[in-house]
Protein backbone atom coordinates (compact mmCIF):
# COMPACT_ATOMS: atom_id res chain seq x y z
CA UNK A 1 0.00 0.00 0.00
CA UNK A 2 2.64 2.63 1.26
CA UNK A 3 4.76 1.85 -2.43
CA UNK A 4 1.43 2.43 -4.52
CA UNK A 5 1.19 5.68 -2.76
CA UNK A 6 5.08 6.80 -3.39
CA UNK A 7 4.57 5.32 -7.01
CA UNK A 8 1.07 7.48 -7.30
CA UNK A 9 2.41 11.02 -6.30
CA UNK A 10 5.88 10.14 -8.19
CA UNK A 11 3.76 10.03 -11.51
CA UNK A 12 1.45 12.87 -10.54
CA UNK A 13 5.08 14.93 -10.37
CA UNK A 14 6.37 13.45 -13.31
CA UNK A 15 3.14 14.85 -15.43
CA UNK A 16 2.85 18.01 -13.88
CA UNK A 17 6.13 18.56 -15.11
CA UNK A 18 6.26 17.60 -18.37
CA UNK A 19 2.75 18.80 -18.97
CA UNK A 20 4.18 23.15 -18.18
CA UNK A 21 6.81 21.75 -20.65
CA UNK A 22 10.49 23.86 -21.43
CA UNK A 23 10.02 27.62 -20.60
CA UNK A 24 10.15 30.21 -24.10
CA UNK A 25 13.32 31.29 -24.59
CA UNK A 26 12.15 34.46 -25.82
CA UNK A 27 11.13 35.63 -22.29
CA UNK A 28 14.64 36.16 -20.95
CA UNK A 29 15.91 39.02 -21.24
CA UNK A 30 19.22 39.42 -23.12
CA UNK A 31 22.23 40.45 -21.07
CA UNK A 32 25.18 42.54 -22.42
CA UNK A 33 28.20 41.34 -22.44
CA UNK A 34 30.64 42.72 -19.73
CA UNK A 35 33.66 45.04 -20.72
CA UNK A 36 35.29 41.71 -19.85
CA UNK A 37 33.73 39.29 -22.05
CA UNK A 38 33.67 41.92 -25.20
CA UNK A 39 37.20 42.60 -24.46
CA UNK A 40 37.61 38.77 -24.84
CA UNK A 41 35.64 38.07 -28.02
CA UNK A 42 37.29 40.89 -29.80
CA UNK A 43 40.92 39.89 -28.62
CA UNK A 44 39.54 36.60 -29.32
CA UNK A 45 38.43 37.36 -33.50
CA UNK A 46 41.81 39.18 -33.63
CA UNK A 47 43.43 35.64 -33.02
CA UNK A 48 42.18 33.74 -35.70
CA UNK A 49 44.72 31.73 -37.24
CA UNK A 50 47.43 31.33 -34.02
CA UNK A 51 47.86 27.88 -32.33
CA UNK A 52 49.01 26.94 -29.40
CA UNK A 53 52.09 29.17 -27.97
CA UNK A 54 51.17 31.65 -30.01
CA UNK A 55 48.13 32.00 -29.72
CA UNK A 56 48.64 31.85 -25.68
CA UNK A 57 51.11 34.71 -25.83
CA UNK A 58 48.91 36.95 -27.99
CA UNK A 59 46.02 36.78 -25.47
CA UNK A 60 47.96 37.59 -22.71
CA UNK A 61 49.19 40.60 -24.52
CA UNK A 62 46.14 41.39 -25.89
CA UNK A 63 43.91 40.89 -22.48
CA UNK A 64 46.64 42.89 -21.13
CA UNK A 65 46.36 45.91 -23.52
CA UNK A 66 42.48 46.09 -23.24
CA UNK A 67 42.37 46.10 -19.56
CA UNK A 68 44.63 49.29 -19.52
CA UNK A 69 42.76 50.68 -21.88
CA UNK A 70 39.63 49.94 -20.02
CA UNK A 71 41.17 51.51 -16.80
CA UNK A 72 42.70 54.34 -18.62
CA UNK A 73 38.98 55.13 -20.00
CA UNK A 74 37.47 54.61 -16.29
CA UNK A 75 39.86 57.18 -15.15
CA UNK A 76 38.42 59.31 -17.83
CA UNK A 77 35.00 58.60 -16.87
CA UNK A 78 35.45 59.27 -13.56
CA UNK A 79 36.27 63.09 -13.70
CA UNK A 80 34.17 63.98 -16.11
CA UNK A 81 31.36 62.35 -13.66
CA UNK A 82 32.79 64.72 -10.74
CA UNK A 83 29.19 66.64 -9.63
CA UNK A 84 27.17 63.65 -10.41
CA UNK A 85 25.57 61.20 -8.26
CA UNK A 86 22.85 58.56 -7.97
CA UNK A 87 21.54 57.39 -11.03
CA UNK A 88 22.92 60.22 -13.09
CA UNK A 89 26.14 59.46 -12.34
CA UNK A 90 25.61 55.47 -13.22
CA UNK A 91 24.03 56.15 -16.20
CA UNK A 92 26.88 58.61 -17.14
CA UNK A 93 29.59 55.97 -16.44
CA UNK A 94 27.84 53.28 -17.91
CA UNK A 95 27.62 55.53 -21.62
CA UNK A 96 31.15 56.68 -21.06
CA UNK A 97 32.57 53.08 -20.91
CA UNK A 98 30.85 51.67 -23.90
CA UNK A 99 32.76 54.65 -26.24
Amino acid sequence: MKHTWVIAVLSLTASLSFAKGPAPAASAPAKTPTAQQQLMSTCNSEATGKKGDERKAFMQQCLSDGKKQQQSRMKVCNAEATGKKGDERKAFMSECLKK
